[in-house]
């Protein structure tokens, strides 16, 4: 359903353009319809996972799927590009819907186990249940926290990064350029060294890679500030894309190890409103700290959120594990 929401939007669009009745309010509405497609997709994908896979494969279907997002998120944006400059943005878009529709018969193939029926839903009191689930489970509640302090950073580094670029590090538009895709080659490269890394380390060993790694990277990043460099802020932008792969697959894969079968659609929607939320937030902390105390300060900003992350998954039970847990953590 998600990715035919998707669908129907992106053929709105192409119709639309054909016509020559595209406005900006109406390719507004438009993508507004497409990206709630989206965020569905994003809360039933890790729902759905569970019910069609062993327990023990949840690491390895995680991470196949993080490598073929990673893969998408890094090609996708270059290949819209070359779309548009040969074919022109209508039919670009055609041929987005196309592959949503691609994917939208793919999923509707496979087979998903029967489920038992469900009482009368409300979704107010869902919300309100997995809320509380979460935040009384000694292992989802630190996860969700890091989850929300880590993009409160990267948007308040995102927020300030290009002008910053362009007038402190005296980057050209092609440079910058350059060091934003070094973070999806870092996604890609994160997604290929997941399973290997998930074989030789601790189960919270790993989770605390993806952190750490965030950390790393926004301390290059404030380097910059005293020293300079295009290599240091593309490996900042390197940093920020392959750790924290490791952590999406490790916190996905807790998340649906501990969490019953009932709760997995509410905890799965919980993550995603707080950690959409925690990015317009952080852009517009970014917005608020650069007009009042000028870009270094919003650097040193994002530094201080990373470490905040970095600090509560370190300091949790969830980085103590060494594999993944056979139920839920004792609430505390």
């Amino acid at each position: 359903l998600a990715e035919s929401v998707r669908v129907v939007a992106m053929l709105c669009v192409l119709l639309l353009v054909m016509t020559h009745s595209l406005s900006l309010p109406l390719l507004a509405a438009l993508g507004f319809i497409a990206a709630t497609g989206t965020v569905a997709y994003n809360v039933a994908a890790p729902s759905l996972v569970p019910s069609i896979v062993p327990r023990e494969a949840y690491a390895q279907a995680n991470g196949r799927l993080e490598l073929a997002r990673s893969v998408a998120y890094s090609a996708g944006p270059a290949l819209g590009g070359l779309l548009v400059g040969w074919i022109g943005a209508g039919w670009a878009y055609g041929c987005a819907a196309g592959l949503s529709a691609l994917a939208a018969a793919l999923l509707a193939g496979l087979c998903e186990p029967p489920r038992a029926a469900a009482s009368q839903r409300h979704f107010l009191l869902e919300l309100r249940d997995g809320t509380r689930f979460v935040l009384r489970d000694a292992l989802l509640r630190p996860m969700l926290a890091t989850a929300i302090f880590f993009n409160l950073g990267f948007f308040v580094l995102q927020a300030v990064y290009v002008p910053y670029a362009v007038h402190r590090l005296g980057l050209s538009a092609s440079m910058v350029g350059v060091t934003l895709g070094a973070y999806g080659v870092g996604m890609v490269c994160g997604a290929l060294a997941a399973p290997a890394i998930a074989r030789r380390l601790a189960f919270g060993r790993v989770l605390i890679i993806g952190p750490s790694c965030g950390l790393l990277a926004s301390f290059v990043m404030v380097a910059t500030i005293v020293a300079p460099s295009f290599w240091l802020a593309m490996l900042s932008f390197f940093l920020l894309g392959a750790g924290p792969i490791l952590w999406v697959v490790g916190s996905t894969t807790l998340r649906q190890a501990i969490t019953p079968e009932r709760m997995m659609g509410c905890v799965s929607a919980l993550n995603s409103t707080a950690t959409y939320g925690a990015r317009p937030l952080g852009a517009l902390l970014g917005a608020a700290i650069s007009a009042r105390w000028g870009m270094d300060a919003c650097l040193v900003a994002a530094a201080a959120a990373f470490l905040v992350q970095a600090l509560i998954i370190v300091m949790s039970p969830a980085a103590r594990l060494a594999d993944i847990p056979e139920g839920a953590a004792v609430a505390q």
